[in-house]
């Protein structure tokens, strides 16, 4: 079983991180109930990029509520 290596909320999306298969990457699991969607990055985008990466998971979540 994979490490997790951080969970949080956004709003009512869970988002859990952890491990990957692939050096050097992670799995990012993001589920409001409804919709889930998983999908990578490198430590260093989750590092230094992550208020950007939830900005982006915000919005793909919203706009996936619209349709």
């Amino acid at each position: 079983m994979p490490e997790i290596r951080d969970s949080y909320k956004l709003g009512d999306i869970q988002v859990t991180v952890s491990e990957s298969e692939k050096p050097n990457k992670l799995l990012v699991s993001c589920n409001n109930g409804e919709f889930r969607s998983e999908f990578t990055v490198s430590e260093y985008e989750f590092a230094n990029y992550k208020r950007l990466m939830n900005q982006r998971i915000t919005d793909a979540f919203a706009s996936g509520e619209e349709d």
